[in-house]
């Protein structure tokens, strides 16, 4: 089957969908995939903003403005 053909018949059982879980889910991921198709389009950084970006962490390490990365697993497994 093409591509045209499986996007059609994906909208078709789309527009069947009665649950709003199951539409909001399907939203968060055409969301998270569109953003991720987006980002692959991006510049690399200069030295400067490289530097500032390593700056920035050291500042905010020394701060406390941290999070562990357990608790970002989590937050990331309830985007989807």
């Amino acid at each position: 089957m093409d591509l045209q053909s499986r996007k059609i018949k994906f909208v078709q059982e789309f527009l069947k969908l009665q649950s709003e879980e199951v539409i909001s889910h399907l939203e968060k991921i055409l969301s998270k995939e569109t953003k991720t198709l987006t980002n692959e389009e991006f510049e690399p950084l200069t030295i400067e903003e490289f530097n500032d970006r390593i700056n920035q962490s050291m500042d905010d390490s020394k701060n406390g403005r941290l999070i562990k990365a357990s608790d970002l697993k989590a937050k990331i497994d309830k985007w989807v």
